[in-house]
């Protein structure tokens, strides 16, 4: 790690701790010349990962579209940044563990939608109205509708 106060690359770790869903650990840095503290972030690297769009397309996963995407649907909403990563994290080990290394772009939307009912149904519904693209009010209100429907196990 390179020093962000004077780019020495001498440091010691002082802390670690892992994230509460364990997918990242955070460090806790000292400087060696200079003294000054800086933290880090580890996490594993998901590497080749592919998204197939409907198109027939097949372009890199960008985990940070989600995240932002999810963050927009989330905002002003009662939902922590770490329970978005968690979401993404578990929906990219599942996703990992169905399709493989390539996965389909509906099967992601499809994913996140799932995941977001059980946290919040305002954020759903924000990031249903975009993914499902609604041309009227009807489906819109139908969505809600299925939404607010009992469960039959």
């Amino acid at each position: 790690m390179r020093c962000p106060k004077c780019g020495s690359e001498l440091d010691k770790v002082i802390d670690s701790r892992a994230s509460k869903d364990a997918s990242t650990i955070r460090r806790r840095r000292e400087c060696l010349d200079c003294s000054h503290r800086f933290s880090t972030t580890e996490q594993i690297l998901r590497e080749h990962l592919y998204v197939t769009k409907r198109d027939g397309r097949r372009e890199d996963f960008d985990k940070a579209k989600i995240i932002y995407s999810l963050r927009r649907a989330c905002q002003k909403r009662p939902v922590h940044a770490e329970q978005i990563n968690m979401l993404v994290e578990d929906m990219i080990d599942s996703l990992e563990s169905e399709h493989g290394m390539e996965f389909p772009s509906s099967a992601i939307g499809e994913k996140v939608l799932d995941n977001l009912k059980s946290i919040d149904a305002i954020a759903y519904i924000r990031f249903a109205s975009v993914y499902k693209d609604f041309k009227n009010l009807d489906e819109f209100l139908d969505e809600i509708g299925d939404l607010n429907a009992p469960k039959l196990l």
